[in-house]
């Protein structure tokens, strides 16, 4: 599985690179297509047998990587995988932070098959695995946050995305005293914050995409934190789709191994424009760009930061 590590941070990187030309060009469809389709034609170079256990879109959504499709040559391992090829496809458009390019991988049949619905989530770091809990009040989960990190309330941090559906949630937890750190786009970053302790970050909850769930699993996994979630199927065939994939019990509490079942596992992700977890795309010389590569694996645990300068131009189909 490690071996694949090298091949699948090139992945995210052509990802990363084609989408370069669309930032903050207002035009979100084409970054993501073009990132989408580099994604695409470098994880079908790769000998490996993969499969979309996760993703944005269904068959007949193209472009998307659909969830169901398979890539690579079919020779090699038989790997799962949950992806986002733009992640914060609004915030490139508008030339703004925090957007990468990210996939997750494990053996076959040991990561979440799913629809793309909403998703209930909570992530802690290393220090608080084991004390929160989905449906726990953000009070008693803030609470226990501070006694497993021997922390003041006061100096608890949870980040929080800035949507209306989470204004409450927002109200409760500053009435704690802690501080709340609201964000806009890319809630994998934002989950993922939780797990690196240079970011001082200690607790993520919140409603938002399944397959960037899955994909923040899989990072906690690797960073040894915790994650939970519960999918949100909002009408009957939402809830149909989910028992066809193999999910009796659609709106089930699950767990990090329900959501992960094997160490085996990887997390990946190139920044597109500058955030919390690595910097943007940038371009150095006429074809030539620089692109830093988030890598992390369930076994070694080893967290890596890794620059590329790519040397040959990528080729894009935009017409600037």
């Amino acid at each position: 599985m490690r071996d694949l590590l090298f091949s699948m941070a090139n992945v995210t990187e052509k990802a990363a690179v084609a989408s370069y030309p669309w930032i903050g060009k207002g035009d979100k469809i084409e970054a993501d297509r073009a990132s989408t389709e580099a994604m695409r034609k470098e994880l079908n170079s790769i000998p490996f047998n993969g499969r979309i256990a996760i993703g944005e879109g269904e068959m007949d959504e193209a472009p998307m990587l659909y969830i169901g499709e398979f890539v690579g040559t079919g020779k090699g391992l038989d790997i799962d995988l949950a992806v986002d090829p733009l992640d914060g496809t609004t915030p490139v458009s508008k030339g703004q932070g925090d957007c990468i390019a990210v996939l997750a991988g494990a053996p076959r049949g040991t990561l979440l098959h799913a629809p793309d619905m909403y998703m209930k989530k909570i992530a802690v770091g290393p220090e608080a695995k084991g004390y929160v809990h989905l449906d726990a009040a953000i009070e008693d989960n803030i609470k226990a946050v501070s006694q497993a990190k021997n922390k003041p309330i006061a100096d608890i941090t949870v980040i929080v995305q800035d949507r209306s559906r989470h204004t409450q949630l927002v109200k409760d937890a500053r009435k704690t005293g802690a501080k709340v750190t609201l964000f806009h786009e890319v809630d994998v970053t934002a989950a993922l914050a939780v797990g690196l302790s240079h970011l001082d970050v200690d607790l993520f909850v919140g409603v938002g995409g399944a397959p960037e769930g899955v994909v923040a699993a899989v990072a906690m996994k690797c960073l040894g934190g915790d994650f939970q979630g519960r999918l949100l199927p909002s009408t009957v065939e939402e809830s149909e789709r989910c028992v066809r994939m193999g999910i009796t019990e659609p709106k089930k509490l699950l767990k990090l191994d329900d959501l992960i079942a094997s160490d085996e596992c990887f997390f990946v992700a190139t920044g597109v424009t500058d955030g919390l977890l690595v910097n943007g795309v940038k371009s150095t010389l006429p074809g030539q760009y620089v692109t830093e590569t988030f890598v992390v694996d369930g076994v070694q645990k080893d967290i890596r930061v890794v620059q590329t300068t790519h040397r040959q131009k990528i080729a894009t189909t935009n017409s600037f």
